[in-house]
């Protein structure tokens, strides 16, 4: 059984996936966010692949990502920084980034390195669903790299039912059909959204991202899913301290923990 499979079959509420870029604050910083992120609790994290023309990535994560390619990130630096990390550390670990940095990379070559360093899943955006089905479900299947799909509020039912079957790591519903780091609360007509997936009985687990940034919203999407994805407040975070402290008493907000002062 594949990490991201036992996580959900362990845990099934209240799964708490993190996303940070590769390479920020510094390009070093990589494996001991990880690190650091393990020993606070996180569940699963979500590491960003920083690309010089990011469509759907908001202000923050954006910043983050010209921070990155300037400390110098590539997709070979970000494989070298995990080659090891297994060795330390068995949380669950996805890559989202942009179809068009694998195939720079090379397909085979993208993948492989995936499974040589124990990356558990991936999340493409910009892929449509027909072509990764038609050319590409293969190399996920033969490197035993799960499949991440995304719906918004505006998915009509027959792409929700693809999305749902072609997922086989979790179902990523965007709450806000915007740039990530938008609005910061969990509107009604977003709570109906998430209850409109939920009468669907999925078989894939779903995570809630985009705006959640605190206790009460991931506590609210917790409500409405297997668990919420943290993505710009947590770079909002490391800008403002990104050490091993910092990590452990965000996630402990995040989570509801009283946090030591």
């Amino acid at each position: 059984m594949s990490r991201l499979k036992e996580l959900f079959a362990r845990k099934p509420k209240d799964i708490l996936n993190i996303y940070f870029t590769a390479g920020f604050p510094e390009l070093a910083d990589t494996s001991r966010i990880i690190l650091a992120l393990d020993h606070a609790g996180a569940d699963l994290l979500e590491i960003g692949m920083p690309y010089s023309d990011p469509m759907a990535d908001g202000e923050t994560i954006q910043r983050s990502g010209t921070r990155a390619l300037q400390n110098g990130m590539k997709l070979k630096v970000l494989f070298e920084q995990l080659e090891n990390i297994r060795e330390r550390s068995n949380i669950p670990i996805v890559l989202m980034g942009y179809f068009n940095q694998v195939i720079q990379y090379g397909e085979e070559a993208f993948f492989a390195a995936c499974k040589r360093v124990g990356v558990d899943g991936l999340i493409l955006p910009d892929l449509p669903l027909e072509v990764y089905a038609r050319e590409y479900q293969h190399l996920y299947e033969k490197y035993n790299v799960e499949s991440t799909f995304l719906l918004s509020p505006h998915s009509d039912e027959e792409r929700i039912r693809r999305v749902d079957e072609l997922s086989t790591g979790f179902v990523y519903m965007v709450a806000d059909a915007s740039i990530t780091g938008g609005a910061n609360n969990i509107s009604e007509e977003q709570i109906q959204y998430f209850q409109r997936i939920e009468k669907m009985n999925l078989n894939t687990p779903r995570l809630i991202g985009f705006g959640i940034s605190d206790h009460a919203a991931f506590s609210s999407a917790c409500n409405n899913a297997h668990g919420a994805i943290i993505g710009s407040a947590f770079i909002r975070q490391l800008e403002k301290d990104a050490s091993d402290q910092g990590i452990q008493d965000f996630v402990m907000a995040i989570r509801g923990e009283k946090v030591e002062s």
